[in-house]
């Protein structure tokens, strides 16, 4: 199988005299498109369906052709079905099925390079399966944390809805009451009263400070400092960090166990994977791993240094590299991982639901309180 040079990807300076950009210049534009939110981006779950229907009928013995118009009936709407047809236009026009995808804008390198892979190795029906694998195990991680987390956020949304409703509904009513008794307040329901007062104030500060929040982030996310920042921020959150951290690295894991099993060198699957991750401090390390390995040190040797990595995953690195199995080694690191991800996401929720409906317990009670506070010092006065 011919080397394919990884580094062709890499952003180069922008070049005004440039008559026709090449196709690897095409390659990392879209490569960028795909890696970032936007309209241009073919969510995962139809990524799952395409390269599950495709591995299917292309092992059944189906022609390449048949089984596009199949798939393009498979997908509902008007915009995927054009996505589909403008693949398979190319690829009667003589394009590979691999540049096909890629020039179409919706596909990231990693998944061009394995289905060149594929290609040129024999095993597209493999690639196709294993890159059906890789969305479906994406997805399923991704609905296992969201569903670990669902409980607490509409906790939270209910919790803010029902203290605002009291302090611009509730507070107000008891506040014109004790304005009717010229008597002194406790300093508790004054507070209370104070807030209740500003509430608008405060929810159109809150406001504005999320949308300056967004906009931020929209102006923001294309450069790095900002992904440096937010990602380091990220790594540095009490219980969120480290599960956050596990996420990225159990990705990581399955990609090299896709890359390195498909017989894509060392150097070049690390070249790869570290163009299609986003999360710095992966990146970041991948980036002086790939240096180290390139100066020839071994690839354990070179993970040691960088804490993202721990020394369990260097330790298996070392016995997989000797025994030349580094694809069952990440297989390994990768179900491992998913695990500790699904275990965290569990026991963090199971941790936040009682802390939650305990914090909300005693705001809803301090407010009560307040309210009812001045009742009880009129009833003592009065002797009842």
């Amino acid at each position: 199988m011919t080397d394919i040079d990884i580094s062709k990807f890499k952003t180069n300076t922008k070049k005004k005299n440039d008559k026709t950009p090449s196709f690897f210049d095409k390659a990392n534009e879209l490569l960028n498109k795909d890696i970032s939110l936007g309209k241009n981006r073919f969510p995962d779950k139809k990524k799952l369906q395409l390269y599950n229907d495709l591995s299917m009928l292309l092992s059944s013995g189906i022609d390449i052709r048949n089984a596009f118009e199949i798939i393009e009936e498979n997908f509902p709407h008007k915009k995927d079905k054009q996505l589909i047809s403008s693949i398979y236009k190319n690829i009667v026009e003589g394009s590979t099925i691999s540049k096909a995808f890629i020039d179409s804008g919706k596909f990231s390198a990693y998944e061009y390079f394995s289905i060149q892979i594929g290609e040129e190795t024999g095993r597209l029906n493999q690639v196709l399966s294993d890159l059906s694998e890789y969305f479906k195990k994406k997805i399923d991680q991704k609905r296992k944390i969201m569903g670990a987390f669902m409980y607490p956020i509409i906790v939270v949304i209910t919790a803010i809805l029902a203290i605002a409703f009291m302090l611009n509904f509730i507070v107000p009513m008891f506040d014109e009451i004790y304005k009717r008794f010229d008597k002194e307040l406790p300093a508790l329901t004054k507070f209370i009263i104070k807030i209740s007062e500003q509430s608008s104030t405060i929810i159109v500060v809150l406001f504005l400070l999320v949308i300056s929040f967004i906009l931020f982030r929209i102006f923001a996310k294309k450069y790095d400092f900002y992904q440096k920042m937010k990602d380091s921020l990220l790594m540095k959150l009490p219980l969120f960090g480290e599960i956050i951290k596990k996420i990225h690295i159990s990705r990581f894991c399955l990609s090299m166990e896709l890359l390195l099993s498909s017989k894509l060198p060392l150097i070049n699957a690390l070249g790869l994977i570290k163009n299609m991750i986003t999360f710095y401090p992966l990146n970041d390390a991948i980036s002086r791993i790939e240096e180290k390995i390139m100066n020839g040190k071994s690839f354990h040797e070179s993970m040691l240094p960088e804490n993202i990595f721990d020394k369990r995953m260097s330790s298996l690195v070392k016995v997989g590299e000797e025994v030349n199995q580094l694809d069952n080694t990440f297989s390994i690191l990768k179900e491992q991982y998913q695990t500790e991800v699904e275990h965290k996401s569990s026991m963090i929720s199971s941790i936040l639901e009682p802390l939650m409906i305990v914090f909300i317990g005693v705001f809803v009670a301090i407010i009560l309180i307040s309210m009812y506070l001045p009742i009880f010092k009129l009833s003592s006065s009065f002797g009842v």
